[in-house]
């Protein structure tokens, strides 16, 4: 685990080839398996990500967001079966979309271990955050490092389910 003011990254091995990892994090509708936050509800769009500047929705849940909410995720980082990463940004009340990610970002990153293990790193990295009053607001870290933890727990089970 590596921690400092803008974000955290946890790691784990998963008993997996990389190639298997990755087909579950390109899928958004497998999102909800792996969310150790207990935040993802669902995804709107179900089609594989497969490059960077693509967008997917989510559909979302957190009392301290006010409860039910979507956010529009910007995919950021694509390399297959090595990385993933998107920016997320909360759909406006009206329901428009948004035109760009508020600054924090989820990243995956795949390492493999042999032919049939796999190192995982997650990093949540607020550090492109700029709107201080969002800083504030949203007390970055919003989701701790337990919660990082479990999400890799869940992928681990995720990935290895029928």
């Amino acid at each position: 685990m590596t921690e400092n003011p803008t974000h955290l990254t946890v790691s784990r091995i998963l008993d997996v080839p990389a190639k298997d990892v990755f087909e579950v994090l390109t899928l958004p509708a497998r999102h909800h398996e792996f969310d150790g936050s207990g935040t993802v509800r669902a995804a709107d769009d179900t089609e594989r990500i497969t490059a960077s500047g693509q967008k997917f929705v989510m559909n979302m849940h957190r009392a301290e967001m006010g409860g039910d909410y979507r956010t529009h995720n910007f995919v950021t980082a694509y390399d297959e079966n090595k990385m993933i990463g998107w920016q997320p940004a909360p759909e406006a009340a009206d329901g428009s979309a948004p035109e760009a990610p508020l600054g924090w970002e989820w990243l995956y990153e795949l390492k493999p271990q042999g032919s049939d293990a796999t190192e995982v790193s997650l990093t949540y990295d607020w550090s492109r955050v700029e709107d201080q009053k969002l800083l504030e607001k949203v007390g970055f870290p919003a989701i701790p490092e337990k919660d990082l933890e479990e999400s890799l727990n869940l992928l681990a089970a995720a990935v290895t389910k029928p």
